[in-house]
């Protein structure tokens, strides 16, 4: 998270606190009329819990089928019919592929009308589940055919080793089709008839109904607005409860965790939360719903598991033993997360002593001492893996401009618990590392940061995650930001999206991925920079691939060459490290980021590119903070209204165009003198007013507006 040090780094501000009065402005010029609040038209939420398939996929049924349809309606029977071969035909098993319109998660059920055959066991319906038609196979689970009953997908196996169901499923397609495995013999056949009478989902993520939404968003732009909306469903969908039965098998099912409601990486997979995950997906469900519980509980959990030489395991998996080397800097950052954006102030008092351990102990033994630079291969960090699993070496820019982040976060930490030794200490090891980065990882050849060491050398690379976190740490300044940023356009754009790499020098076809959970902080970093249009442009290549290819709706794990699933079927299409379009749009767009625990402290700067106008509510622990802004851009005009809880301290940015315009707080001329930044181009700027209070306030640029309201 970037606190306020950062995010004023590249922008000029003028903070005014008097204001003094103005007469009438007769040529005032209206902006056009507010848009009335429908929001909730957006929200891909299932209405209850019970949910029923959307349609049948015409073009896979196959067989003898009769009255496909009938899943849907419930009127008549879908009834399966498969006789011995007597001939050398193709013994096709009747079939039908069943979608429920939309990625959803939980426990399939199935009404049996009945069955009935002519050789020795059950007819066998077997159930293959998939994300997409493109990887929907033929393998997943297995029922039996009885005479009335309601099969549900539980975890197990009927008779010992066979006849076995998986349980939940993340999916939006699955397959019906009468079948049974050989091993399952004698309890089940392949022949015979059944008659299912309908099907449907017991829905077990987080039910996101328009009722539960504490904070929402919504502007000119109708696309983004529903992006906005599908990263939201997508967090949804990982927010459920940990069980053994549905987590990953890799022995991850803890007691300390189990019963405990979390946010997984996926609904399908991964079924175990990882912390890196929550620096995306944690900002989404803070910023939409009330229940910080399934972050804190993940947090809590993995801080629990901390071990003697001050690192965090990222997940449960391996009994907390899978080597991450950035994992434990995620940690902090989402601990610093968590107390900002949910204010709890119980955590961070109780696991402090865990971030201490972190960064002064585990850190520093990795840290090269010539250069005070993390280095991978110092210490332990020589098998450690990261996010992707990279096998990157050396001063890697992206673990240091990382540990600058987490060190400042730490420090904002500390001066809040009156921390004081804790904070200087911190935040003179971030400008250190800050000074490091600078002086030995900038290509000044390309005009971006390498990646890591090959051999004795840098590699010919750079990486996504490292210069777009050097921008947001305040690592980069003015001047190389924009060359960083300069440089992943000209190098990393795809079709659907930023590639984390400018080549393939560290790894086969990494120029060709996307990672959302990365292009995130490079969206982040050019709204930080101002390059709202840019930051737009990306967004819209990104999300809007993955709206409009298979599955649609939810945002994948990682997008491969020619904007494939990365990893073919073992991808997941719903992933809640894909979500930071809702942190984006909310802190950047419409302008919203705390500065203090719990929004006590924030600040409300929209950078608003080509977005017309903005508006929503962000939830805080005291009530909402309410925002709507309009802008013509062609006249330089900007009208903000904002609302605060009662004793919260707020700070409001309005873009200006040059010095002379005029700006009004409360109908009341302020002063607009600009001052600039050094290497700061072009001719605007902001201007900025504090705000203490609970009244509705309005501020106006290029006219005068309406008064106050209480």
């Amino acid at each position: 998270m970037v606190f306020l040090r950062s995010l004023l780094l590249f922008h000029s501000f003028t903070c005014l606190w008097n204001a003094i009065d103005a007469t009438p402005d007769d040529g005032q010029i209206q902006l056009a009329s507010e848009a009335p609040d429908d929001w909730q038209k957006y929200v891909r939420s299932p209405s209850n819990r019970i949910v029923y398939p959307a349609r049948i996929v015409a073009n896979y049924t196959q067989g003898n089928v009769t009255n496909p349809h009938g899943l849907l309606t419930c009127k008549g029977s879908t009834l399966f019919t498969r006789t011995p071969r007597t001939t050398s035909a193709p013994d096709l098993p009747p079939a039908v592929v069943v979608d429920f319109g939309q990625n959803i998660a939980g426990y399939l059920s199935i009404s049996f009308g009945g069955s009935y055959n002519s050789t020795p066991g059950r007819p066998g319906i077997r159930l293959a589940f998939s994300e997409t038609l493109e990887y929907l196979g033929d393998v997943s689970d297995f029922s039996r055919g009885y005479n009335p009953y309601t099969w549900t997908d539980d975890h197990g196996c009927q008779y010992g080793s066979q006849v076995c169901a998986d349980g939940l499923h993340g999916f939006r397609y699955v397959k019906v089709y009468l079948d049974a495995l050989e091993s399952d013999a004698p309890h089940t056949t392949s022949y015979g008839e059944v008659s299912i009478k309908s099907m449907s989902l017991n829905f077990t993520p987080y039910l996101g109904t328009p009722d539960t939404f504490s904070g929402w968003f919504e502007s000119s732009d109708d696309q983004l607005n529903q992006w906005w909306f599908d990263g939201v469903y997508t967090t949804d969908l990982c927010t459920d409860t940990f069980r053994v039965n549905d987590t990953d098998s890799r022995n991850s099912a803890s007691p300390s965790i189990v019963g405990k409601l979390v946010l997984h990486d996926g609904a399908k997979r991964d079924r175990d939360p990882y912390v890196g995950d929550l620096a995306v997906s944690s900002r989404t469900s803070y910023l939409s719903h009330n229940v910080p519980q399934a972050s804190r509980n993940v947090l809590a959990d993995l801080a629990d598991h901390q071990r003697s030489d001050g690192w965090i395991p990222p997940a449960s998996i391996n009994g907390y033993t899978l080597p991450l080397v950035d994992y434990p800097l995620w940690w902090v950052v989402c601990s610093y997360d968590l107390f900002m954006y949910a204010g709890d102030t119980a955590y961070i008092q109780q696991y402090y002593p865990n971030i201490i351990k972190v960064l002064d102990t585990f850190y520093p033994s990795i840290t090269d001492p010539r250069t005070q630079l993390l280095s991978k291969g110092f210490g332990v960090s020589g098998g450690y893996g990261d996010y992707a699993f990279i096998g990157r070496t050396g001063p890697v820019t992206y673990y240091n401009a990382l540990y600058v982040l987490a060190l400042q976060n730490a420090a904002t930490i500390a001066k809040f618990l009156s921390k004081e030794g804790d904070a200087i200490r911190w935040m003179a090891r971030a400008q250190t590392v800050s000074a490091a980065i600078n002086l030995y990882n900038f290509d000044s050849g390309v005009g971006a940061f390498y990646d890591g060491t090959c051999g004795d050398s840098y590699c010919n690379s750079h990486a996504q995650d490292g210069n777009s976190l050097s921008i947001v740490a305040g690592v980069a300044n003015s001047s190389r930001a924009n060359s960083v940023l300069s440089y992943l356009s000209k190098s990393n754009a795809r079709p659907y999206g930023n590639a984390f790499y400018d080549n393939d020098v560290v790894g086969g076809g990494y120029s060709q991925r996307v990672y959302a959970f990365i292009s995130y902080f490079e969206i982040e970093a050019r709204f930080i920079t101002g390059l709202a249009d840019s930051a737009l442009e990306e967004i819209r290549r990104l999300y809007g691939w993955m709206s409009t290819h298979d599955p649609e709706i939810t945002q994948w794990e990682g997008i491969g060459p020619n904007g494939q699933p990365y990893e073919a079927d073992y991808t997941s299409m719903a992933h809640g490290w894909a979500t930071g379009i809702v942190p984006a749009l909310t802190n950047y767009i419409l302008g919203v980021i705390p500065s203090g625990p719990g929004f006590s402290v924030y600040t409300i700067k929209p950078v608003p590119g080509d977005v017309e106008w903005a508006k929503g509510v962000v939830p805080t622990p005291d009530g909402p903070i309410t925002v709507n802004w309009q802008q013509n851009r062609a006249l330089g005009l900007f009208y903000l209204t904002a609302t605060a809880p009662t004793g919260s301290q707020g700070t409001v940015y309005v873009p200006v165009s040059n010095s002379s315009v005029a700006v009004y707080l409360d109908s009341k001329l302020v002063p607009n003198s600009i001052n600039k930044r050094d290497g700061e181009f072009g001719s605007g700027g902001y201007v900025c007013v504090s705000i203490e209070d609970s009244l509705t306030h309005t501020i106006s640029v290029g006219y005068k507006s309406w008064s106050l309201k209480k």
